[in-house]
């Protein structure tokens, strides 16, 4: 493999807290040396990164993939792709497939489909209960053996508390997570919009937004009692931030996420019932949009994630209350990030940590540095380069993004994978 000097980069890791200009070295593929004023060895291949910013490899905590199963909606093949134009070298990905991942030889197989495409690790969530139905614990331990990072249903709250305090006390066992969809069952079943006036006009079924922090709430105080540690994905409200911001004070294992959806959009997006803004938990009031941003720059929240959920057209050309939920977010997930960035709300090295170091740490991997002898998963970006979203030329196979047609700033140029170019040129 030939050596790669990427040259004259603003180099930023936030997990060593490296900030600076300068060359990064690749040698066989692992990063060999970084710093200003390198050397350039024999034969190497120089890639001018002038006004770029080189950071490791983005990391995924939260994707859905088609494969197994639904594979007309996304293919690993594809995924891996749209990772690739994202900048995004390793993924976690869900278990609600067909089946569900609750196998341990369904996780090894993603382990190695992953491996496969040359272009991105794939880090499997096991389920927590048998086809992720809610009822039955699956094999945590099992799972866990054969590589499961943590543990969650995906898409669908564990609902029972007794069936959450039992996962959270076993999976204490052996210091994995639980991932939590907080939206308690009951009150969020049939819903497609946050009730408020927006949804009453619209005539939409509507989900309260309070359904997030009770089943917040419940499951802090479950991780309180029983050791456990919590995860709360895709966190959507003021109040449920609140309530996680509390209980990180009093030391409670709790962490979260959020996405782009709900630091950039509002519940207004959905104003002409355009499905493609249809997710779960739904878009907001602008107020809990605003807390969302905030809790990005407070350290309230941990990580961001893509929440890729790719539909096909079918899913979504149907009424509001009947359409799929979810929308694609691979190829836009640095991009949207960075317009907090370009806003002044959020700092540079602060967003490339929620993309890098925040989710690789909760995940238990060694991605998300530059550190010297570190596979070399990289992620150059030209920050300030301007370019629309398009629908219909993003990479993979569904396309049902609620950015479409949205001017950003920030692109990916280059994306390499242990050290071997994977996209750009």
């Amino acid at each position: 493999m030939t050596d790669v000097l990427i040259s004259g980069a603003r180099l930023l890791d936030p997990a060593a807290g490296v900030d600076l200009v300068g060359d990064l070295l690749v040698r066989d593929g692992r990063i060999l040396d970084l710093g200003a004023g390198l050397g350039r060895p024999d034969g190497v291949a120089v890639v001018d990164a002038r006004d770029c910013v080189l950071c490791p490899g983005l990391v995924d905590m939260r994707a859905e993939l088609g494969e197994p199963g639904r594979e007309y909606r996304e293919t690993i093949a594809s995924a891996a792709a749209a990772a690739a134009s994202g900048g995004i070298t390793t993924l976690a990905a869900l278990p609600d497939t067909m089946p569900a991942i609750d196998d341990p030889a369904l996780v090894r197989l993603l382990l190695a489909r992953g491996e496969e495409t040359g272009s991105l690790s794939i880090l499997p969530y096991g389920a927590v209960t048998r086809g992720c139905r809610g009822e039955e614990m699956a094999e945590l331990g099992l799972l866990h053996e054969a590589g499961a990072v943590a543990f969650t249903d995906g898409a669908r709250a564990i609902g029972p508390a007794r069936l959450m305090a039992l996962a959270l006390s076993y999976a204490r066992g052996f210091g994995a997570r639980i991932v939590q969809h907080p939206q308690e069952p009951s009150l969020a079943e049939g819903g497609a919009a946050t009730q408020g006036e927006l949804a009453t006009r619209l005539g939409l079924p509507a989900i309260p937004a309070a359904a997030e922090a009770i089943l917040v709430a419940r499951d802090i105080r479950l991780a309180q009692m029983t050791g456990g540690a919590v995860h709360f994905a895709h966190v959507s409200t003021a109040e449920a931030l609140a309530l996680i911001r509390r209980a990180k004070d009093e030391g409670i294992a709790v962490t979260c996420d959020t996405a782009p959806p709900y630091f950039d959009l509002n519940e207004t997006a959905i104003g002409d019932f355009r499905t493609y803004a249809k997710f779960s938990p739904p878009l907001r009031a602008e107020a809990d949009r605003q807390a969302v941003a905030a809790a990005l720059a407070d350290g309230t929240i941990d990580a961001i994630a893509s929440d890729h959920a790719p539909r096909d057209a079918d899913d979504k050309r149907l009424p509001f209350a009947q359409a799929a939920a979810g929308g694609t977010g691979l190829a836009t997930l640095l991009a949207v990030t960075l317009a907090q960035v370009h806003g002044g709300g959020l700092a540079m090295a602060r967003a490339v940590a929620l993309l890098t170091a925040g989710p690789a740490a909760l995940l238990g991997c060694a991605a998300g540095t530059l550190a010297k002898g570190t596979a070399a998963d990289l992620c150059l970006f030209h920050p300030e380069q301007a370019w629309q979203v398009e629908a219909g030329a993003l990479a993979g196979k569904a396309r049902n993004t609620p950015f479409d047609g949205r001017a950003l700033e920030g692109r990916v140029v280059g994306t390499w994978k242990a050290g071997r170019r994977v996209f750009g040129a």
